[in-house]
Parts: C-alpha cells; sequence; structure tokens
C-alpha cells in the first residue's frame, strides 16, 4: 500500500506541472465544464423541458453521443488484439494509451447518460442488493454491467501496467493476459447491447434491423482509431514518445477495412428499405431526401456520406493514408462523418414519425449543446491527465531509481524525471 500510495502522490507531481501550453489547454477545458455544469444546474432546476426532446422524440443529442461514444470506447480493442493477441511490437508500445482513450470514452459516457435522466437522484435503483437493477431481463441493464465492466478492466489495465513500469519491473503476464483477453469480448459487447437497445424495438422500423449490431462495430472501428491516430500525431509531434510509423500505417489500413465494411452495410440497409418501399421506407426518407417538407437532417447526412466515402478513399489508396497531411484530413473527415451519421443520424428518424404518424422535428437548444460541450470537455481533460501521467511512465522519464536526482516520499527512493522540450528544471518529487 506505500508504494501504491507513492505511486499515486509522484503522479500529481506530473499533472501539476507543465508547459505554458499544457496550463491553458487544462484551463480552457476547465472554463468549458464550468460552463457545461453551470447549463446542467439550469436544466435540473427547470426540467427536462428546456431541452427539445419531448413525447415523440424522447431520446435526443444526448443519447446521439452517447451512442457514438461506445464506439470510441470500443475501439481500443483494434489495437489490444494486434498487440497482445498477435504480439505485434509497435502496436503493443501504444495500446496503453488506447485503453486510456477508452476509459475517458466510458466517463463520457455515463455522463451522457446521466444528464439524459430527469432525475439521476434516483440512479440508486440501479445498485444492486440496494436498487432494483432488474437483470438479466432488462437490456437498459445489461448496458449498466457491460459498461462499467469495461471500465474497470481497462482502468485495472492500464493503472496496472503503468504502476509496474513505474517501478522498472514486467508487468504479471499471469495477471494481465486474461484481463486483456476478456476486454476484447468486452468491448464489442458494449456496443452490440447498445445496438439491441434500438434494434429490439420492434415499433422503431428504422433501427429494427438484424444488421444493426455489425453496423455499430464497423463505424466504431473507423471513428475510434482516427482519434487515436491523431492523438498518436500530436504525441510524437510534442512529446519525446516515439511511436512508429508501422504502427499508425497498420490502424489506417484497418480504418480502411473497417469503413468498407461500414458504407457496404449501410447500402444494404438503404437497399432493403427502398426497394421493398414498404411504410417502413418513411424514417429513411425522411433522412435521406425529407418527408412531407420537413427535412432538417437531409444535409447532415448527406454530408456525413460525403465526408466518410472521401476518408474511405484517402484510407484506402497507400500514398495517401501513408502522406501525414491527407492521413491527418482523412481522420477528420471520419471522426465527423460517423459522429453524424451515428448520432443525430440514427437516432431522430427513428422517431420520424411517431406511432401517431406526427412529424416533430428535433433540434438541440442552447442548454443541450452548452452540457454536451462540457461533457466533451471533461472527456479531453481526463484523457489529457491520464496522458500526462502515461507518458512520461511509459518514455521511461518517470519512475524509480537507486541513482540519479534522489527525493524521498516517505521511506521510498524516488527519481523523476520529466523531459520536454520547455525551458525548465528537471521535474522532482520535491516540486510536489
Amino acid at each position: 500500500m506505500k508504494n501504491i500510495w507513492s505511486f499515486f502522490k509522484g503522479t500529481l507531481v506530473l499533472v501539476g506541472r507543465g508547459s505554458k501550453a499544457y496550463y491553458l489547454w487544462a484551463l480552457f477545458l476547465l472554463v468549458l465544464m464550468t460552463i457545461g455544469s453551470l447549463a446542467y444546474v439550469y436544466q435540473l432546476e427547470n426540467g427536462l423541458g428546456v431541452t427539445a426532446m419531448r413525447d415523440q422524440v424522447s431520446w435526443g443529442f444526448y443519447i446521439s453521443n452517447f451512442t457514438f461514444l461506445v464506439g470510441v470506447a470500443a475501439a481500443a480493442v483494434l489495437l489490444v488484439i494486434p498487440a497482445y493477441v498477435y504480439h505485434w511490437k509497435p502496436i503493443k508500445e501504444i495500446a496503453v494509451l488506447g485503453e486510456l482513450l477508452a476509459i475517458s470514452a466510458i466517463c463520457m459516457c455515463l455522463l451522457f447518460v446521466t444528464v439524459d435522466i430527469g432525475r439521476p437522484d434516483r440512479f440508486w435503483h440501479l445498485i444492486p442488493a440496494i436498487g432494483i437493477l432488474n437483470f438479466p431481463q432488462s437490456l437498459l441493464a445489461w448496458d449498466v454491467v457491460v459498461l462499467n465492466l469495461y471500465l474497470v478492466l481497462n482502468l485495472v489495465i492500464a493503472v496496472y501496467i503503468l504502476y509496474n513500469l513505474y517501478y522498472q519491473r514486467e508487468p504479471n503476464k499471469s495477471f494481465t493476459t486474461p484481463l486483456l483477453l476478456l476486454s476484447i469480448p468486452a468491448a464489442i459487447s458494449i456496443h452490440t447491447v447498445t445496438a439491441f437497445l434500438y434494434n429490439g424495438l420492434g415499433a422503431r422500423p428504422f433501427w429494427n434491423s438484424s444488421i444493426l449490431a455489425p453496423r455499430f462495430l464497423a463505424s466504431a472501428f473507423c471513428a475510434g482509431p482516427a482519434f487515436m491516430i491523431l492523438v498518436f500525431l500530436l504525441v510524437r509531434r510534442y512529446t519525446k514518445f516515439r511511436i512508429q510509423d508501422a504502427a499508425i500505417h497498420k490502424i489506417a489500413e484497418l480504418i480502411a477495412y473497417a469503413m468498407f465494411i461500414n458504407l457496404f452495410l449501410l447500402g444494404a440497409e438503404v437497399f432493403k428499405e427502398y426497394y421493398t418501399d414498404t411504410v417502413h421506407l418513411a424514417p429513411m426518407q425522411y433522412l435521406f431526401q425529407g418527408l412531407h417538407g420537413h427535412s432538417a437532417l437531409v444535409p447532415w447526412i448527406w454530408t456525413a456520406l460525403l465526408f466518410n466515402v472521401t476518408a474511405f478513399l484517402i484510407f484506402l489508396i497507400p500514398e495517401t493514408r501513408k502522406n501525414h497531411v491527407t492521413l491527418v484530413i482523412g481522420c477528420l473527415l471520419m471522426f465527423v462523418g460517423v459522429y453524424i451519421e451515428k448520432g443525430m443520424g440514427l437516432v431522430i428518424p427513428g422517431f420520424v414519425p411517431d406511432v401517431l404518424h406526427e412529424i416533430y422535428e428535433y433540434s438541440p437548444t442552447g442548454i443541450e449543446l452548452l452540457v454536451t460541450v462540457g461533457i466533451w470537455a471533461t472527456g479531453l481533460f481526463i484523457f489529457t491527465m491520464l496522458l500526462r501521467v502515461a507518458i512520461p511512465i511509459l518514455n521511461g522519464d518517470f519512475h524509480v531509481a537507486d541513482d540519479g536526482v534522489n527525493s524521498y516520499i516517505g521511506d521510498q527512493l524516488f527519481l523523476v524525471h520529466q523531459k520536454t522540450d520547455d525551458v525548465e528544471p528537471p521535474l522532482t518529487t520535491n516540486d510536489h
């Protein structure tokens, strides 16, 4: 316990020190978090009526973000499989960063569910033995279980690996390997259960499709890894942590395959609805061409399709996916395209028209936008702090040693050096 506490205190040194850019970024996120919190307090005081959600459209911008972020969290498996199943060294060196992204994304998912509930104080009903979780009958209960299980798995794996590297010893494979292997079906399950929440609703034909789960997984392996590549390029540029081109190029290649599957499944679904031309075509008509003069989502979905197809071509051609300029453009297009398609482009059409054949065009209010910005800022803040600790440990710059610049915390001897490109004195635990 003494070593664990010393490790924790050492990490506080890292998150409290950095360049001016680091402080400004953290301050910027904290400001956004504060604005989002104030907006949420206003929503709590005045009820969900301040949002644009109504009886006709009971899931809106919050659940759209939740659905998208579950996919971002699940995408960590794209690093775990080549790293720990096939033991491919270039990706194994950075797999922990994917697990940290999964932790941040799951935290955002839980926050979006919280703000979508009108009475979050009733969360205690979900606590086993205290409330009534209604497991395994309820799919929502399954979602609660798999999301929290996946969060705990990634936390334990990432902290255990970093803790051992901090003390300059190899993590015990008999402990990490079973957890890493378990994280693979856990990652798949979080998005599969989310898909089942949608396609299990027989009264919503837009979602009631057996290929929704594979579509979710395919799109997850596009947006999440695209964001990872952007992070890896930033980490390489602004830190001394080396990430091999081979790892980035392999992830980009896997993204190309995933986007092909995603576009193919979407095309299969569009063909089925338009070719059969039944009454169930109405939600897809509303999304792609408008319905009875209502077309709020039409420009958004076509923009998303344009972005996704363009990104797919960029990732498909070896020359463009290996060029870092076009690679960044492709990652940005893919992230935004999937965000639109899998967010508002998935959730809202499922409610249009409603069961009484009324059309209510949903558009998020300012409060919803501010709360959403606050939650995204919270997730990015968590991810920033995790990277601030993980990168120096993975670099070997932050660890325990028997010589060098020494200082004491309790009875434990530490060598703590943080290498940065900024001109600042070496970081020691005395600064804590």
